[in-house]
């Protein structure tokens, strides 16, 4: 999955929530979905999206389904952000070259 198709799935507030909560635990759609206002097929629709996005990682264990993060699908967004940090550093160096050129 490229870089914009995750930023498309972390578009979504209540996807970028559920993250936020698998950051800290593994956790049931069931427990996921406390403190949401969402359905229970809503929630698994959230987690199907999340699963085909790789950022998130199911385990069966008799009937119940736990999730957690998957940290190697955020690769691609670390990949994109690497390239901008690289990027800045030297352009703001330049702005102050710049500003320090127009004050004199």
């Amino acid at each position: 999955m490229n870089e914009a198709e995750l930023f498309r799935v972390l578009s979504d507030p209540t996807r970028r929530a559920i993250l936020e909560r698998l950051s800290g635990a593994e956790l049931t759609a069931t427990d996921l979905r406390e403190g949401f206002d969402i359905s229970q097929p809503a929630m698994s629709q959230h987690l199907a999206v999340l699963r085909g996005a790789g950022l998130v990682q199911e385990r069966r264990e008799g009937r119940y389904a736990h999730y957690r993060i998957d940290p190697e699908g955020f690769a691609p967004l670390h990949s994109w952000l690497a390239r901008y940090r690289d990027f800045w550093p030297s352009r703001i160096e330049k702005l102050k070259d710049l500003l320090r050129e127009m004050d004199q």
